[in-house]
């Protein structure tokens, strides 16, 4: 290639790379805006509810709560415990044992009196074989179920779960978070709180137990973790859901809701077939079914979204773990945005075709990528002696600035909205955690996010993976 020719392209590269960082700035700065607003919002619109009516009442609608579990056999009978002392009169524990290797079900049936018994089952319905349904023999224990089934994996499980509950709303949550006693009165509400729209589901912020302190499967006293890798984490948390997902609430724009806590309309789950049992993004593959199902019958609906602290939940604390799950997570998202690559750009989905699909596309999954050969480039290009040395340490200054800016921005919110962690020595780490997050923390999950795509372009055989967990702290 002529060289005035290479010069021209890498000019050409550099102001790609340019644009992509304004673009991602601007929507950047929006959604801070944009979750700012909805935080305001919904925190005036709840200071009038009075939700002890709403456990109170005899009317208040059916719910089931789905928990898939596989060899928990170490927590399970304290995490059903906590499941069972939630405040709301008509709901359902049902926990799906998916052909578990360890004692799973053994305890379960010993420590909750267990007896099977018959339960009508569809044999068209698509899951693994049932073995068994159970109920307690005590009347105290009356609101769980449990069903045991051979292994099919966690979507299969909840799948199993929303066919044989016959409830108006399910929820899907993973066996070991702990809920607030409180999280099912708020759930109730936000499917209620709409006259025009329906209300096909409801997510809400995953907030980070590692290293608080639980007693009784009941979270007693809040903690900052101690592992950094944790606190990374609980930083990447609280700015996807406290701006991220509630600035897309915002806009009604919301495509993902998260497998560990999810509320839906069972009518509209069982429309679309449940969960997609082929892909490891089943928490985000769903929603983006169950929004083409009412667009396409141009019916109106909504997603809800409650940032209040509901859901608590542990998070990888090995490097190892935190790369199996985010690299599981690349995995998901790609077959998710292949799936209905037919949103890209399409006015017929309004701001889901022209705005949502384009973000996943370009941010959650095109700019991993483009991070790891922009490395590359830049190794390549410096050795080659054709590096814009001073565009280089201006872009990449401005971009590591304003990261710190956008983090600190969210530590800050939500200590003024849900003040979690009121420690001057925890909201100092948390911040010293963002002004080293972007040369320690992120470029692992670029990696993974790269070794997922990888698996998935060139096929390597790589299924949903375990999740290795410690357990909480009780002391």
């Amino acid at each position: 290639m002529d060289s005035s020719l290479f010069k021209i392209f890498i000019e050409y590269l550099n102001i790609v790379f340019l644009v992509f960082t304004l673009v991602l700035f601007a929507m950047f700065s929006i959604m801070g805006y944009l979750s700012t607003r909805n935080s305001i919002h919904y925190r005036n619109k709840n200071s009038f509810v009075d939700l002890s009516r709403i456990m109170a009442s005899p009317l208040a609608p059916s719910i089931t709560i789905i928990a898939p579990a596989y060899n928990e056999g170490l927590t399970i009978v304290e995490n059903i415990r906590s499941l069972l002392s939630l405040q709301y009169v008509n709901y359902e524990v049902m926990v799906v044992n998916d052909g578990s290797k360890d004692d799973t079900l053994q305890k379960m049936i010993d420590a909750y009196d267990l007896e099977k018994v018959e339960r009508i089952i569809d044999p068209e319905w698509n899951s693994k074989p049932i073995r068994g349904v159970y109920k307690s023999r005590q009347r105290s224990f009356s609101k769980l179920t449990v069903i045991d089934k051979e292994n099919g994996g966690k979507s299969d499980a909840l799948n199993t779960g929303i066919q044989l509950s016959e409830n108006k709303y399910v929820g899907c949550i993973d066996v070991d978070c702990l809920l607030r006693p409180d999280a099912l009165l708020h759930v109730v509400k936000s499917f209620y709180q709409r006259t025009q729209k329906r209300v096909i589901a409801v997510g809400g912020v995953i907030r980070v137990a590692n290293s608080s302190k639980i007693s009784g499967g009941t979270l007693e006293e809040i903690r900052l973790p101690k592992k950094w890798l944790a606190r990374f984490q609980l930083l990447e948390y609280t700015r996807s859901f406290l701006l991220g997902r509630m600035a897309w609430g915002r806009i009604d724009s919301l495509l993902i809701i998260s497998g560990a806590f999810g509320f839906f309309d069972r009518e509209i789950a069982l429309e679309v077939g449940g969960y997609d049992t082929k892909t490891v993004g089943e928490d985000m593959e769903i929603v983006f079914r169950m929004r083409r199902y009412m667009h396409e019958r141009q019916l109106p609906y909504t997603i809800e979204y409650i940032p209040d602290p509901l859901c608590w939940t542990e998070v990888p604390e090995s490097i190892k773990n935190l790369v199996n799950q985010r690299d599981r997570w690349a995995r998901g998202n790609l077959e998710t945005l292949f799936t209905h690559k037919d949103m890209f750009f399409n006015p017929k989905f309004g701001r889901l075709g022209m705005l949502s699909y384009p973000y996943w596309f370009f941010y959650e999954w095109l700019a991993p990528i483009l991070e790891f050969i922009g490395f590359f480039s830049i190794i390549i290009f410096y050795y080659m002696g054709i590096l814009n040395l001073d565009f280089f340490l201006a872009i990449t200054m401005t971009v590591y600035a304003f990261s710190i800016m956008f983090s600190f921005y969210a530590i800050l919110w939500d200590l003024y909205s849900y003040n979690q962690y009121t420690k001057t020595k925890d909201i100092l780490i948390l911040m010293f955690c963002a002004i080293i997050e972007p040369i320690t923390f992120h470029p692992l999950v670029v990696w993974s996010a790269i070794r997922g795509n990888y698996k998935k372009l060139f096929k390597v055989k790589s299924g949903w993976g375990s999740q290795v967990r410690k357990g909480f702290a009780k002391t």
